[in-house]
């Protein structure tokens, strides 16, 4: 286990605070427990469904003490990213979700004019049809982003295909590979230690994903806290190790309390 002082904490959402809109149990109290130490945290989340504003919505009404600005998501990122490299560029979306908000001033189309082509989370809109679209766009040359490359995400009613599964096959046919805004990307965690204000040194990263979450954060200087909720597996564990391994974000507060002097 590692022994560095930790000031404060990237937090993953889905499948570590919520799974489908139902709140971990004890994840409410842990967040309470470490805003009432004082300790920082932000949210760094693949979540392109919803908004920045959606999200702390959502969370504020499941109870977590969290405000818009404490959040960072792959959707907001990649938008941000479009108009820095790509401005007033035609794009593409295929993303399940209402996330027009962020996107606003980027000319969205939905016809050959598309020069950016952009992946968000899978779901009904992710039909053949708009696929081989997209398809037929990147083989003319359109710029091929991908907010986040999940291979699968956790809902409810058990694991659904995510985005990175659809890319896999895209890829392959196309012989070439989609810019990586979400995580496990380095300047999409470097966006959230920017947020914090805080060294990588003094940073822990809790996530219910070894390869998306926590060895990329590792690699990165921070430390890795993987839970054993969401989208983990037993079998994980044979692709690397943590820092910490916890049963779920319920135990970080009496972790904390172990590892204080």
């Amino acid at each position: 286990m590692s022994e560095r002082p930790i000031a404060g904490f990237l937090v993953d959402v889905d499948g570590v605070l919520h799974i489908d809109g139902e709140p971990v149990p004890g994840a409410v109290e842990a967040l309470r427990r470490l805003r009432a130490l004082g300790i920082p945290f932000v949210l760094l989340t693949n979540t392109t469904i919803r908004t920045r504003r959606q999200l702390g919505e959502l969370l504020r009404a499941l109870g977590f003490p969290v405000q818009d600005d404490e959040i960072v998501t792959a959707g907001a990122a990649t938008a941000a990213y479009l108009r820095a490299r790509y401005p007033g560029e035609p794009c593409y979306l295929l993303v399940d979700g209402d996330v027009q908000e962020e996107f606003s001033g980027i000319p969205l189309v939905e016809d050959d004019s598309a020069a950016v082509v952009v992946f968000g989370g899978a779901g009904s809109p992710y039909t053949y049809e708009r696929l081989n679209r997209a398809f037929r766009l990147l083989l003319r040359g359109a710029h091929f982003v991908a907010m986040h490359r999940n291979l699968v995400w956790e809902r409810r009613d058990g694991p659904a295909l995510d985005t990175g599964a659809f890319l896999l096959g895209l890829e392959a046919a196309l012989g070439r590979q989609a810019h990586l805004v979400g995580k496990p990307s380095p300047d999409f965690f470097q966006a959230g230690l920017a947020r914090l204000d805080l060294p990588a040194g003094r940073v822990a990263m809790i996530g219910d994903s070894l390869t998306a979450d926590v060895l990329p954060a590792r690699a990165l200087g921070m430390t890795g806290i993987l839970v054993r909720t969401g989208r983990f597996r037993p079998q994980d564990l044979e692709e690397g190790r943590p820092d910490v391994l916890l049963d779920s974000i319920a135990e970080l507060p009496d972790w904390l309390a172990r590892r204080a002097p």
